[in-house]
């Protein structure tokens, strides 16, 4: 038997065994309950999968180089390689990560559709996914809004109308047209068309799509796909000829970002694109780490020398330690995976993975999480990078050159440090540095070109009611459609003043038949597609606005009357009142009696030997004195001064009377016989139009019947109608255009004559289809035509002299002259009679201020004098009143 020390020896040793047990158990828990696995999904073969991985890598080493001591729980990276085996070896990478390695996390992977079954995959066992380049919940690091709103700041700043978006056929290809639609709608661009290419498509199949592209007219495209398809695209552009001077070509941020990372035979396809990329601010961290990332990657893939650190990777760089913070954040213990309790017996085996109880408040910190990174202000509240500035490129021989940037709130500008406010926005061209566009060319591409396929305009044109605006004829041998006349000549000028050579082809809408006969007719044959424009004598009116676009007007606007005029000499006997108003006759009596009356006292006064007799004969000769000015019988300064300001007020009216009565009698002859369409309309008369014009519906609209409105085809017509009179088979009046009134006065200069405009028009126009990049140009040369001499020689070809026709203009009967237009002069006279007035009366007061004063004084005593005889007056009624009073209240015994 063991004596009591050895037993209490080994009872000694076997209680620090056990101790020893229990604290490496404890350890061992502890450390397998400090670690979080996260799942790492990559496709190695790819450019970006080989710069995340390097990239994460890098970001565990320097996190926990950082945080050694201070952060329990660690992260342990799972990398699986896709190999670009699509959606099922994407899946199948998640599933083994969930269900052998029980991640709490998985970043990737890039291509949409593998991050959507990744994404799927996650949401059903509560597992956040975190996308580097993809679109997809619960997390994606890019933004497509801020970004297509850099763009279309690019495209509104250089004019360009119409864009083609080139996409892939994929989640993340398509994810960004909704965004670009909205953006380009708010300054009235358009897409009208989309190129959707398949990620797997051949190059045979990427050249047929362009070749269809270079049938169209635009030619600014958005190119929005991964580098892999991006490379095979602008190869084939090269190859065919689409990088030249005339082609626009904008790279979105799945190449932009990482453009200096392709092949030169890629670069060199793509010499003069433009690119928008993630704005990454300078630091000296960044600087750090850009040069061990440089040297890290080409000692793991020695054979990518050329490539570079783009924003991917400083976004699995910053993903890694946002997961880092937000695992010491959770402070979990050991993650475990819930098996879900209902799923049914014949149910994928993805649902019957399990549910990660950590999942949850992983991502809560993930969303909290906020810090400065690499990339720049990490922060995932609303499950995305925001980022407010954009890098404008340009790709120039095998580099990418800076050009400018774009905020929100600053729009485009040249330099960070510029002092945007200070910019004026006057000059039409962005603050961008120098742009070289594809064909080595510093000139502006218009964005777009008529089709190199040999194609020519059709431009529809019609026989005008009026053979002067258009004369349609074809070759009865040849079969050939020829157009003369007035819009011809517009049309055909236009087209020499364009900077590029359109050809044209004329097409007849004659051709079409009988039922085809209205102008509406005419233009919806543009937005149908039989014509690529329509000219002629065609009206810009709203509701052909609707399918068609218009240049601006080469004619008059405006909708007039055409009456006959008539010899009205006025033969009124009260004609001569008519050149004054009421208010003018009444006060130029009234100042013609206030000049009177104050020459009259002023000549009084010094006792004029001619006002002699009674009140009314002085009264009336002074009157005279105004009305003639006799200076020799006024003998007065003041009055000869106020009779020379009167007699000057009395000589404008008098002249302007005169003027004015002359203007009455000689326009009176000029009558028109009709001036007020709503007068007519009352009257019941008949009214004319052109035929197949839409001034019948103007007509009705105005309330006229049917029955009173008669069309006529041509000039002669007109005439006869109006000749003839409403009441004799006739017409009253024709409503016409402006422009086809002055073809017709002169034609029928004498006897007739233009009443208006009474309506408003837009005038005549070239149509367009909607959103055709020809209209502004055609627009710009219509307007060097107006402004110049060449459509007065072509008014001259074919209307005539306008100026020869006394009745062309419109007739305004002179108006009666009223007070108002005279008030100066009537002031000026009424301050100088008053002014005399008042000078004579101060004159008269200082001559006799001596006897003014002597009168004053005794006016004064005989004042003084009466109030004493009141005073003693009344003292002696006062003691007579005491008297009497005394009298009374002494007892009669005394008295």
């Amino acid at each position: 038997m063991m004596d009591t020390a050895a037993r209490a020896r080994i009872t000694s040793w076997c209680s620090l065994l056990l101790f020893l047990g229990l604290s490496f158990a404890q350890n061992a828990a502890e450390g397998e309950a400090g670690t979080l696995d996260v799942g790492v999904i990559l496709n190695m073969r790819s450019l970006l999968g080989k710069m995340s991985r390097t990239s994460i890598l890098m970001a565990m080493e320097d996190f926990y180089a950082v945080h050694h001591s201070d952060h329990a729980t660690r992260l342990v990276l799972h990398v699986r390689d896709s190999n670009g085996g699509g959606n099922i070896q994407a899946a199948s990478a998640a599933i083994d990560l969930l269900e052998n390695h029980h991640v709490q996390a998985i970043i990737g992977p890039e291509k949409s559709a593998e991050a959507t079954f990744v994404s799927d995959i996650g949401n059903n066992s509560q597992v956040p996914v975190i996308s580097l380049q993809q679109r997809t919940p619960p997390f994606h690091l890019p933004i497509d809004a801020a970004q297509v709103n850099s763009i279309a700041a690019l495209i509104k700043a250089f004019g360009w109308r119409e864009v083609v978006p080139i996409y892939e056929d994929t989640d993340y290809g398509r994810g960004i047209i909704p965004y670009l639609v909205d953006a380009l709608q708010e300054f009235g661009a358009s897409m009208p068309y989309r190129s959707v290419i398949s990620q797997s498509a051949s190059s045979d199949q990427v050249e047929q799509e362009l070749y269809k592209l270079m049938t169209m007219q635009t030619r600014v495209y958005i190119v929005h796909m991964l580098p892999t398809t991006g490379s095979i695209l602008f190869k084939k552009a090269k190859e065919i000829g689409m990088m030249t001077e005339a082609y626009v070509w904008i790279l979105t941020d799945g190449i932009a970002n990482i453009v200096n990372s392709l092949s030169p035979s890629v670069l060199d396809a793509m010499d003069g694109a433009l690119g928008v990329r993630f704005h990454v601010p300078r630091s000296k961290a960044l600087n750090d780490f850009t040069a061990r990332w440089n040297k890290r990657y080409k000692q793991e893939y020695p054979d990518d020398s050329l490539s570079q650190l783009s924003i991917y990777g400083l976004w699995g760089y910053d993903a890694v330690w946002a997961l880092a913070l937000a695992a010491a954040k959770v402070r979990m213990t050991r993650p475990t995976f819930q098996k879900q309790q209902k799923y049914r017996k014949n149910s994928t085996f993805v649902g019957t993975l399990g549910v990660s109880t950590v999942g949850p408040k992983l991502l809560d910190a993930i969303l909290q999480c906020k810090f400065r990174g690499l990339s720049g202000d990490f922060d995932l509240r609303n499950r995305q990078l925001q980022f407010s500035t954009f890098q404008i490129i340009n790709v120039v021989r095998r580099e990418s050159k800076e050009i400018g940037y774009w905020t929100a709130k600053q729009g485009i500008f040249r330099n960070l440090n510029q002092d945007v406010s200070a910019h004026t926005y006057l000059h039409p061209m962005p603050d961008l540095n120098p742009v070289v566009w594809p064909g080595q060319t510093h000139i502006v591409p218009k964005g777009w070109q008529i089709p190199t396929n040999g194609k020519k305009l059709r431009v529809g044109v019609r026989t005008s009611g009026y053979s002067e605006f258009m004369k349609v004829e074809r070759d009865p041998v040849t079969n050939a459609i020829t157009a003369t006349g007035y819009a011809i000549d517009v049309f055909e000028e236009a087209i020499k003043k364009l900077p590029y050579a359109v050809p044209y082809e004329y097409v007849s809408f004659d051709a079409l038949g009988v039922n085809y006969r209205s102008y509406n007719d005419f233009v919806y044959q543009v937005p149908l597609g039989v014509y690529d424009a329509a000219i002629g004598d065609i009206t810009i009116r709203h509701n052909r606005t609707s399918y068609a676009d218009f240049t601006l007007p080469y004619t008059e606007s405006g909708i007039a009357m055409i009456v006959p005029v008539k010899d009205n000499t006025n033969k009124n006997t009260w004609i001569f009142l008519k050149p004054l108003t009421g208010d003018l006759w009444f006060a130029s009596i009234a100042f013609l009696i206030y000049t009177g009356i104050v020459i009259w006292l002023l000549e009084r006064r010094i006792r004029n030997a001619e006002l002699t007799g009674s009140f009314f004969r002085q009264l009336g000769i002074a009157i005279y004195f105004s009305f003639f000015a006799d200076r020799e019988r006024i003998e007065s300064i003041l009055s000869r001064l106020v009779v020379v300001v009167w007699v000057f007020v009395l000589l404008v009216i008098t002249s302007s009377y005169t003027a004015n009565l002359s203007s009455m009698l000689t326009v009176q002859k000029l009558q028109p016989t009709e001036t007020d369409v709503h007068e007519l309309l009352k009257r019941g008369e008949y009214m004319g139009y052109r035929t197949s014009s839409y001034v019948r519906e103007l007509l009705e609209q105005l309330g006229f019947e049917r029955s009173k409105i008669r069309a006529y085809n041509n000039p002669d017509d007109f005439a006869d109608a109006l000749n003839k009179g409403s009441k004799n088979g006739g017409i009253a009046a024709a409503i016409h255009e402006v422009p086809y009134i002055k073809l017709f006065l002169a034609k029928h200069c004498k006897g007739y004559t233009m009443v208006g405009p009474i309506y408003k028009s837009e005038g005549f126009g070239f149509a367009f289809p909607k959103r055709s990049p020809l209209v502004d140009d055609f627009s710009r040369a219509i307007l060097k035509i107006t402004e110049g001499d060449a459509i007065i020689q072509i008014e001259k070809k074919w209307i005539g002299d306008e100026h020869a026709c006394k009745n062309d203009e419109t007739i305004i009967s002179p108006s009666s002259l009223n007070f108002k237009s005279f008030s100066g002069l009537f002031l000026v006279t009424g301050v100088a009679s008053t002014s005399a007035l008042l000078v004579t009366l101060v004159m008269f007061l200082y001559k006799n201020k001596h006897k003014m004063g002597i009168k004053i004084g005794r006016d004064q005593v005989q004042r003084g004098h009466g109030k004493t005889r009141r005073r003693i007056q009344e003292s002696a009624t006062d003691s007579d009143i005491l008297r009497r009073m005394i009298q009374l209240t002494t007892p009669a015994s005394k008295r």
